[in-house]
């Protein structure tokens, strides 16, 4: 037998068993004389963590169809010392979209970035939500160029694919590539509002670049996981290669690019270039 979710008493059941599970006393809480009849804290205790009316409370825990707003869960969240996979649970609960408050990772993952050596000798590298590109393998070097020569703040695949001279022309059908992260750019710049350095990138490369500009303006929206890509390379020639991108589960906002050669030319083409 099917049961459908009811989100409603679902949300009332989760908010229950998050706050009989706490320890008043790891919050600072003062102690009362009134023995506690159940574990956990008070409801009034709870609304007074997140700013809210015991009353709301009250009704929330005895799924009354209220539906909070994004900054009531937040302030809720907060209040319960939800982990992160308990807050993403919350918002869903309550048909809302978390703001993403934490900044971009800058620097990849201790095992994020050993996994992408382990990859080789398929060429991959590791981004976040803006292109910057945060881990690569020795095999991704050799294909597109060694992004130690770069400032961190141009190791970026957007700005590489727009402004490096060496990259600049390396597609083959350098449109639709141009036009897929655009696209994709477009769809993580609605995810992430808040992101000014994301916006300030996004208005660097309107101003410096005439054609991201006339792509930016036709607001195509794509999220691109696989395809192929053929490229220029200029010491073994053209190279074409299906891509794979993952999304780590504890960070997805990171993207995992995994590059294989498209057929028995292009994998003698690769395995030349990485012998180097």
């Amino acid at each position: 037998m099917t049961h459908v979710v009811d989100t409603t008493q679902e949300l009332a059941a989760f908010l229950r068993t998050r706050r009989e599970r706490l320890d008043p006393r790891e919050l600072g809480l003062p102690s009362r004389r009134q023995a506690r009849r159940t574990p956990g804290l008070r409801r009034e205790e709870v609304a007074e963590l997140a700013g809210v009316s015991t009353d709301y409370i009250v009704r929330l825990e005895q799924g009354r169809g209220l539906r909070p707003s994004a900054d009531v869960v937040e302030a809720l969240a907060r209040a319960l010392r939800l982990a992160p996979v308990e807050r993403a649970y919350l918002f869903n609960l309550a048909q809302q979209r978390p703001r993403n408050a934490d900044e971009p990772a800058t620097t990849a993952a201790p095992a994020l970035a050993r996994l992408v050596a382990d990859l080789s000798p398929l060429p991959a590298m590791l981004m976040n939500h803006r292109f910057d590109i945060l881990a690569w393998n020795h095999e991704m070097t050799r294909l597109l160029l060694d992004f130690d020569t770069l400032p961190p703040s141009r190791r970026n695949a957007m700005w590489l694919c727009l402004i490096h001279p060496e990259i600049r022309d390396f597609y083959v059908d350098r449109e639709r590539v141009l036009r897929e992260g655009i696209a994709h750019l477009r769809t993580a710049w609605a995810a992430h509002p808040e992101d000014r350095a994301l916006t300030d990138l996004i208005a660097e490369f309107i101003t410096r670049d005439e054609e991201f500009a006339r792509l930016w303006a036709e607001r195509d929206i794509k999220v691109n996981g696989r395809g192929h890509k053929v490229m220029r390379h200029p010491d073994v020639g053209e190279i074409a290669v299906q891509f794979e991108v993952l999304a780590p589960l504890q960070d997805p906002d990171q993207r995992m690019v995994i590059f294989r050669a498209a057929d028995d030319e292009s994998q003698s083409a690769l395995d030349r270039l990485c012998a180097r």
